[in-house]
């Protein structure tokens, strides 16, 4: 359409609407009240969440689920700085969120003024790419810029505006970003990996996140099976690969599956297919040092800084999964053309699963009057309905729900990954709702991360009408942080109780939303049901048993030893 006349908020606004924008997530602030007029004419739904974090959480959830930049905007100062832990874990997700952060005046840069703060530094490394608009007639540029490099890089960016470049005349083309073309890796590679692949005794391999992201599935399900290779979700990616196909094994990582684990640790050979490999998510667990040190290791992921960084790897190829699965397969049949179901191996497949199955359902069993977790988790994932999306937060029983949850294709689990910051699910869900108006939508959370952001959220999806039904697991406690005080500190606790919590149902329904609290596991699969049928947003408060008794292993297994004590008894030291 060549250049033209229009305002920098005016370019700001068309670059979002060229980049297929319908929603912006945020609190209202004076810094962009310019853009923020222009929002509906433009088709633009400006979403008011109650905290800023809760915003960028959603953007979040949105572009998982969409696989398309989305957008957040705060205040400039402290609305801004708000934005920080949620981004993130958008950065760790490798999700593109788009964080458009106002700045005090220009002319106001390092005066002290009012909610100034020098925002670039403390973004810088929580995103992939971030820029301060220096004038407005660079409006539309930049903006297309952050975009662009959200794609490119994967992860979120940060358009930095000083709140007067809002306003000025542009001349400039607004048009929208190219996509992005990654390819399958070099045909030297591919033929390395099928090598390695055809002549493996034991091939595994580990679907992580870019499988899912990727689109993947057909591609990675295909080559599966034609090695006879069993299949492994990569740490929080339940959804990378269907627990119902007979070659999966499920999730390793902590409180994943036995079956999972114990499979790996076979492999001679390992498909890492879209994974960063995180140090987090290959940690011992359940005692098992499941990792197989002596395997080849082929390691396959879009961002070339994290081939080979946590593990030794054979090969590292900076590929797309999806583009990688479909061509190595064809590398494979060219190598081993007459390749036959390995029979022995889907047999061992088998075993591993019926063997975690048996035990996990008697952990999951209790008929005890007050819920055991697990019971209530094997309920809940009973109930929730098949094609469903799952946002679950950071701690105990949110952790607890990998070995349960299982999904049926991609971009079904979302999950806060290995940032592990308490607050995220609820705002991930309402953004994944949006994205995907005709599923159900639930969000997973403890009572110490619903008191941090669900708790408040629950009014923005009532006004916003986002029918999202969280579920709170109530414990009444920290459960992550008290495992480790029983552990490793003689049950002292400090911090961890929470005996004093609302009735969160009956708060739900105070805010206009459906409340249900569950004390009795027969009523599960109903309440669920219900919730679902509603079409309202819902909060289902479970009241569960907390404790020793039930607690998971040690969550940070790899940060806490047992304490030294240098006195017999400790006793505070004062200066007289």
């Amino acid at each position: 359409m060549g250049k033209v006349k229009v305002s920098a908020s005016e370019a700001l606004v068309e670059t979002m609407v060229a980049e297929g924008v319908k929603n912006v997530f945020g609190i209202v602030g004076s810094a962009y009240m310019d853009a923020l007029d222009l929002f509906p004419d433009a088709g633009i739904r400006f979403i008011s969440v109650a905290h800023e974090q809760a915003a960028c959480h959603a953007a979040d959830g949105l572009a998982r689920v969409t696989g398309r930049p989305q957008v957040c905007i705060a205040q400039n100062g402290p609305g801004a700085a708000n934005f920080v832990s949620a981004l993130t874990a958008a950065f760790w997700a490798h999700s593109p969120v788009v964080a458009i952060t106002p700045e005090t005046g220009s002319m106001g840069i390092g005066t002290g003024g009012f909610q100034e703060l020098d925002q670039m530094p403390m973004f810088e490394r929580s995103i992939k790419y971030g820029v301060r608009v220096s004038s407005p007639q660079r409006m539309a540029e930049l903006a297309r810029r952050c975009f662009y490099m959200a794609k490119a890089e994967c992860g979120p960016t940060q358009l930095n505006i000083p709140r007067d470049n809002f306003y000025g005349i542009c001349h400039d083309e607004i048009y929208p970003t190219l996509d992005i073309s990654r390819g399958s890796g070099t045909r030297v590679q591919l033929e390395e990996a099928a090598k390695l692949l055809a002549a493996a005794k034991y091939p595994v391999i580990l679907a992580g996140g870019g499988v899912s992201q990727g689109d993947a599935l057909a591609e990675t399900r295909a080559l599966a099976e034609y090695l006879t290779a069993p299949v492994c979700n990569s740490y929080l990616h339940n959804d990378s690969f269907p627990q119902s196909h007979e070659l999966c094994c499920g999730p390793i990582g902590y409180c994943g599956s036995k079956a999972a684990m114990r499979t790996i640790a076979k492999a001679d050979v390992v498909l890492a297919l879209g994974s960063r490999l995180g140090p987090f998510g290959t940690l011992p667990q359940y005692d098992i040092e499941y990792w197989p040190e002596n395997a080849k290791v082929i390691q396959v992921d879009i961002d070339h800084k994290v081939l080979g960084l946590s593990k030794r790897v054979a090969l590292g190829i900076l590929a797309d999964a999806k583009e990688f699965a479909r061509e190595v397969l064809s590398a494979v049949k060219a190598v081993d053309a007459d390749r036959a179901v390995d029979k022995k191996r889907l047999q061992d497949v088998k075993k591993e699963n019926d063997t975690w199955a048996k035990e996990l359902k008697k952990w999951s069993s209790s008929t005890a009057k007050l819920m055991h977790p697990r019971r209530f988790l094997m309920e809940l994932a009973q109930a929730i309905p098949e094609g469903s999306i799952v946002a679950t937060d950071i701690g105990n029983n949110s952790s607890m729900c990998n070995s349960y949850l299982t999904f049926t294709d991609v971009k079904q689990h979302i999950s806060a990954l290995s940032w592990g910051n308490c607050g995220f699910a609820y705002g991930a869900a309402m953004g994944s709702k949006i994205g995907c108006p005709d599923k159900a939508v639930f969000a997973l959370q403890g009572d110490g991360a619903w008191g941090i952001s669900g708790l408040s959220e629950v009014m923005t999806a009532t006004r916003e009408n986002i029918p999202v039904i969280a579920v709170i697991f109530n414990n009444f406690e920290w459960g992550a942080e008290k495992k480790n005080q029983i552990d490793f500190y003689n049950d002292r606790f400090v911090g961890t109780n929470l005996r004093e919590n609302p009735n969160y149902a009956q708060l739900a329904k105070d805010m206009g939303a459906n409340g249900y609290r569950v004390e009795d596991y027969k009523d599960v699969q109903d309440v669920v049901a219900d919730a679902v049928k509603s079409g309202k947003p819902c909060v289902i408060e479970a009241i569960i048993k907390g404790g020793k008794t039930v607690l998971a292993e040690p969550f940070r297994r790899d940060a806490l030893k047992k304490p030294e004590r240098l006195m017999k008894k400790y006793k505070h030291l004062s200066v007289k």
